[in-house]
């Protein structure tokens, strides 16, 4: 789950209901709130998204919006690469071209 947050962190910033909804809406995968937050929670904590509260208007209750970091960044490739060796390992060549 933490390369599909990390990949949508890289277009902008977002809260984590937003990150819930287009993983399910993108990626046709609907992960437990509960595993969302225990992962927000280690992304933070090691260093790969930082967070700010941001008032919401019209009476609504503030947002903690997530942004990648440098170090998120470099996961996130390092996340990448790995995922296409492994496809180019299962099904050959053809499937990372």
């Amino acid at each position: 789950m933490w390369l599909y947050i990390l990949r949508l962190l890289l277009e902008r910033p977002m809260y984590a209901y937003e990150i819930k909804r287009q993983i399910q809406e993108r990626f046709g995968w609907d992960a437990a709130t509960v595993t969302s937050y225990v992962v927000f929670y280690r992304l933070k904590k090691d260093g790969y998204v930082t967070t700010e509260w941001v008032e919401s208007k019209e009476g609504r209750p503030n947002r903690k919006y997530y942004a990648i970091t440098e170090k998120g960044r470099t996961l996130f490739d390092e996340g990448r690469i790995f995922m296409e060796e492994m496809m180019k390992d299962l099904f050959g060549k053809e499937s990372g071209e």
